[in-house]
């Protein structure tokens, strides 16, 4: 079931968009969309995000705090922010330094409900 045209439909409405991908719990990317020019691997930070992921998820349970709903992880080049769709799977947005980060979370908010009829 490809979902690029959701995720291409996201990093083009959000201000500084780089790209976005829906990935599995194991790392595995299953949709992505990408700008031409942005220089990123997406399957490499699917997999990197996927560890990250696994360790906070683990970390919320272990406190007792809920289950993981999003993250953002902000570096020198870039902002990443990543949504559970379900427990299984997470779509991440990559920004630029300088994007949206409030629009971008909107937007994954709103997306990720229609991400879940689908995926049902």
């Amino acid at each position: 079931m490809p979902f690029s045209e959701t995720l291409k439909s996201i990093v083009e409405s959000v201000g500084g968009g780089l790209g976005a991908v829906i990935m599995a719990d194991d790392g595995i990317a299953i949709d992505e969309y990408l700008l031409d020019g942005s220089g990123m691997d997406l399957n490499l930070m699917a997999v990197e995000y996927a560890s990250l992921l696994k360790e906070v998820k683990r970390m919320a349970d272990v406190l007792k705090t809920g289950s993981l709903e999003e993250m953002a992880v902000n570096t020198g080049r870039s902002q990443v922010i990543v949504r559970t769709i379900n427990d299984e799977l997470f779509i991440a947005l990559i920004l630029g330094q300088d994007g949206n980060c409030g629009k971008g979370r909107y937007l994954l908010r709103r997306e990720v409900f229609g991400l879940r009829e689908r995926l049902s």
